[in-house]
């Protein structure tokens, strides 16, 4: 059987060994315009690292002179770390601090009774309040767990509770502030409140009340209404009633009650010392008690008038004289008698304007016990209140008062923690013999530009020193030398043919060291390059005389310099290449003794716009800035890479184009020239054949 040959798959005349020797040739300049479009993609990665090198010194340079320079920085040791430290601030003065620590700031706390871990909570509006902030949601009702979860979820930064476990099945649930200081107690209101006394948190307790108006002297007469700002007389006075007077005003010595007779009340003064802060309460109870009424008698008086005795003749001889009338000027006899008054026991708010405000007594509880009344002031919704002016109105009804009473709602919530873990209270601190109190642990109003931090009471007064920061900104300066070097070594790899170069480099891994390689060199006809490290050495090494008693102007002083490491004479290609080095010794000494100079040194106000306008890292920064910016000397040479990128990927993609069509002819002709030889050889095999099968026939 004859061999099947298919012409373009089977290779029995060697064609595809002549395509591809024919299309080797052809692909040349498609191999050069590839290798072209690598060396582009090589040179634009060179200088990216290049300006990701200079931005990350710029960064560096920028720090040292900016406005957060790490040379008016302070710090802050505490001989009591444990109970107290400090931030200082940038304008802190340098000096030393003495604190007694009296208490720290706390949080309340509260635990309460050990309950089933599978207790249901019932349903109701649960409100919590500390300080400003109340938090009050809908609970629809049950599991403990999920009641925590629920509630922890609103609380966010203010509340927080969780459960304790206690003893086995059994756990105790805590509930707490996160707010410290007096002033942020932890409330419960409406069903939280219920919850809270039946699970043993809180418990009912009294008042830290203090009293004031204990003496008659205290009370003064009710002020003259027609004084009033907001002058209003009530309908139920009447001509003929008695003004009111505090003159039969007085202590009852059997019950301690403030007895005002009908037609009678006081003013009473507020003490100032209670009017200072707007959680103040003023609290007293009345009762009223039904006399004789007055207007009674009152009203006899006005209808009698006095007998007149006869006005008398006086006679002499024959003349007789007649005396004249007596004229009394009274009033005429009112035809309207007085009416009795009741039910207008009044209560007033007077103001520091001259206005009163009447305290509403009408919807007020009765006490059935002791047959009360008790008003309640807040100040918070009477800012203005100087005094308390009672009116009894009434002919027939007597007004008997407690004493009154002051006290903080925030102090005094009427409820007292039954296990409290720690209760709300100020941090309290001794500064220079002063007691200071503070709602926070964190105390920044204290010491000028400087926060303390509260931990826990000292045993001791604690020292604590502010100092310059002198680690941090010596970091900040080997950190800036390294960057610098760094910007140094990669220009001089990119611009210099000189295998050393990365040799000298001993801290360069073998990977970064095989990279340096592949870049060495590859702009050595570039002079920006050269420029560039040219300029920056000179910016190290020049002299910045900030003023005229300067004395450290350069970066050698403080022990930066291509030299620093001391070495003397000979050739180091490393120092010529002005690559710098940190004398440690004399950069903390130029550190210790002059922190200013070396701030001015690396950037100062030359022409006192309040503007840094020189320096080293001024200097370098504006070099810098040159080469990265938008539109700077990287970026533009990046712009015409990519121009060249994109000519030589429009030049690959047509010389593709121009090849895969090359190639395409080249396999139609060889397999159009192996169909042929083909047929050739079938017919010559057939001709053979013929010819055989004709000489076995004879």
């Amino acid at each position: 059987m004859a061999e099947i040959s298919i012409p373009g798959v089977s290779d029995k005349y060697k064609t595809n060994d002549y395509i591809d020797a024919l299309m080797k040739k052809e692909r040349i300049p498609l191999t050069r315009e590839q290798e072209s479009l690598d060396r582009y993609k090589e040179q634009q990665s060179a200088w990216r690292d290049v300006n990701q090198k200079m931005s990350a010194l710029r960064d560096s340079t920028k720090t040292l002179y900016s406005f957060e320079n790490p040379f008016n920085n302070k710090i802050a040791s505490s001989t009591d770390e444990r109970a107290i430290t400090a931030d200082p601030g940038r304008d802190a003065e340098l000096e030393s601090i003495k604190i007694d620590v009296i208490k720290e700031a706390t949080a309340d706390r509260f635990l309460s009774k050990e309950v089933e871990k599978s207790m249901q909570v019932p349903k109701g509006v649960y409100t919590f309040e500390i300080g400003e902030k109340k938090i009050t949601f809908n609970y629809k009702g049950g599991k403990l767990t999920d009641f925590v979860t629920a509630l922890n979820k609103r609380g966010a930064n203010t509340l927080k509770a969780s459960l304790v476990g206690v003893s086995n099945g059994k756990s105790a649930l805590s509930i707490e502030s996160l707010k410290t200081g007096e002033s942020n107690r932890l409330v419960f209101k409406d069903d939280a409140l219920t919850f809270a006394l039946e699970n043993k948190l809180v418990e009912k307790s009294k008042k830290d009340l203090s009293s004031f108006g204990t003496s008659l002297e205290d009370y003064e007469n009710p002020i003259d209404e027609t004084t009033l700002k907001n002058y209003s007389v009530p309908d139920v006075e009447q001509e003929g009633l008695p003004p009111l007077s505090k003159t039969f005003v007085d202590f009852d010595d059997n019950t301690g009650h403030l007895v005002i007779p009908p037609r009678s009340g006081f003013t009473l003064n507020i003490p100032e010392e209670y009017l200072s802060t707007t959680t103040e309460v003023f609290e007293f109870s009345y009762s009223t008690q039904e006399v004789e009424d007055i207007t009674e008698e009152l009203n006899i008086k006005r209808t009698t008038r006095p007998e007149l005795p006869n006005v008398g003749i006086a006679t002499f001889e024959s003349v007789t004289v007649e005396n004249e009338q007596v004229e009394t000027n009274l009033p005429p006899i009112s035809s309207e008698p007085l009416l009795p008054v009741t039910g207008h026991e009044d209560f007033y708010a007077h103001n520091k304007d001259g206005s009163e405000t009447l305290i509403p007594t009408e919807k007020l509880s009765l006490d059935e016990e002791s047959g009360e009344k008790t008003v309640s002031l807040q100040l918070k919704e009477y800012p203005d209140l100087e005094s308390i002016v009672v009116r009894n109105r009434n002919t027939g009804t007597q007004i008997n008062i407690s004493q009154f009473s002051a006290y903080d709602e925030k102090k005094n919530l009427g409820y007292a923690p039954i296990n409290p873990v720690s209760e709300a209270g100020d941090a309290i601190i001794k500064y220079e013999g002063i007691t200071i109190k503070r709602p926070t642990n964190k105390i920044d109003d204290v010491v000028p530009h400087v926060t303390l931090n509260v931990h826990q009471p000292t045993k001791e007064t604690a020292t604590i020193d502010i100092t310059s920061d002198k680690e941090g900104a010596k970091n900040s300066l080997i950190e800036f030398v390294g960057r610098y070097n760094q910007v140094l070594a990669e220009m001089t790899i990119l611009s210099e043919n000189k295998p050393e170069i990365i040799s000298e480099l001993d801290y360069l891994s073998d990977s970064e060291k095989e990279a340096a390689e592949a870049k060495l060199g590859m702009f050595q006809n570039d002079f920006s390059l050269t420029n560039g490290k040219s300029s920056l050495r000179s910016i190290v090494t020049a002299n910045y005389r900030w003023s005229d008693d300067a004395t450290v102007t350069m970066l050698n002083q403080i022990g930066i310099s291509s030299r620093a490491s001391g070495s003397t004479g000979g050739y180091v290609a490393s120092q010529m290449r002005g690559y710098l080095e940190i004398d440690e010794k004399k950069l903390d000494s130029a550190l210790e003794e002059n922190m200013d100079g070396i701030k001015n040194l690396f950037g100062y106000d030359s022409d006192g716009d309040l503007v840094i306008d020189s320096g080293v890292a001024f200097a370098i920064d504006k070099q810098l800035t040159s080469w990265v910016q938008s539109g700077g000397i990287i970026a533009t040479k990046n712009r015409g890479i990519d121009t060249k990128i994109k000519a030589a990927e429009t030049n690959i993609r047509k010389l593709e184009s121009q090849l895969s069509s090359k190639e395409s002819q080249l396999r139609n002709k060889y397999g159009q020239m192996e169909g042929t030889l083909n047929n050739l050889n079938a017919q010559s095999s057939t001709i053979n054949n013929f010819a055989n099968g004709g000489r076995s026939q004879q």
